[in-house]
């Protein structure tokens, strides 16, 4: 692979012949809906490189524990990982826990997120959540999907994120980044984002899986965004399939500066 890397960037392709490619990708893509339009080669390189890119991939919602990051993840549908970590920053400092949680109260709550979208159902929903974790579990916060799902608020997407950033566990939780980069790029065409996580667990190498998630994510928030991809920064520019690609050259294989999290990120 390395060999065929190097020869690659030896006659490097130019960005004409990547808009010429368009056509026959569209036509490649329709055909195989469903299905990855990428080998098992390109796989293990595709998140090879990001493996040398991203060492170390983390989420950027900021929490303490298993309770906080239920929460902050619950938070942020329909909103950016920055504005929840803006607005729960200071609700986490004096609520760490469901019971502190519910000793705060719906309406104190909803005085913390009301920069958040749809903070109103949301607090219902941190109140409830809450609520179940301790009549139902004790009090900590569950390790199996099934019984994530059943607290209010939590759909198959927060229940993934959870057991894959607490709990250490090899899951794909299918947010918009995701299921937008699996979709334009060809790799696990779905129609749902149910159908895109089963696509994207059968196609990733196993030893890719664990942070396949939090890789797919950053590339798509920084690197194939959602207006319009920045191809000439895309480490894997000359193997993506995607219609939408501008550029065949890979940019340079080099790991990223460490990610700034939380309150040093926003000063």
């Amino acid at each position: 692979m390395g060999l065929e890397y190097r020869s690659f960037m030896a006659n490097p392709k130019t960005k004409s012949s990547a808009q010429t490619a368009k056509k026959s990708n569209a036509t490649a893509g329709r055909k195989s809906a469903g299905r990855s339009l990428y080998s098992k080669a390109d796989l293990e390189e595709i998140f090879r490189r990001f493996s040398i890119q991203r060492p170390e991939p983390k989420g950027e919602l900021e929490h303490v524990n298993p309770f906080t990051l239920v929460v902050a993840v619950a938070l942020s549908a329909q909103a950016t990982d920055a504005g929840v970590n803006k607005a729960t920053r200071a609700l986490f400092a004096i609520a760490d826990t469901p019971q502190k949680m519910l000793d705060l109260g719906e309406e104190r709550i909803r005085d913390y997120i009301k920069t958040i979208g749809l903070y109103r159902n949301k607090a219902k929903n941190v109140v409830a959540l809450s609520e179940k974790l301790i009549t139902d579990f004790g009090g900590e916060v569950p390790r199996t999907r099934e019984e994530l799902i059943t607290l209010p608020g939590v759909g198959r997407k927060t229940a993934n994120v959870v057991l894959s950033m607490a709990f250490g566990q090899a899951t794909m939780a299918v947010d918009t980044h995701i299921f937008r980069i699996a979709n334009r790029l060809l790799l696990a065409p779905g129609k749902t984002p149910d159908e895109v996580e089963q696509r994207l667990m059968a196609i990733i190498p196993d030893q890719y899986l664990y942070h396949a998630h939090h890789w797919l994510i950053l590339h798509g928030r920084y690197c194939c965004k959602a207006r319009k991809p920045e191809c000439e920064r895309c480490v894997i520019a000359d193997l993506c399939r995607s219609p939408e690609k501008t550029w065949d050259i890979p940019a340079p294989l080099v790991e990223l500066p460490a990610q700034i999290i939380g309150a040093e990120a926003a000063g």
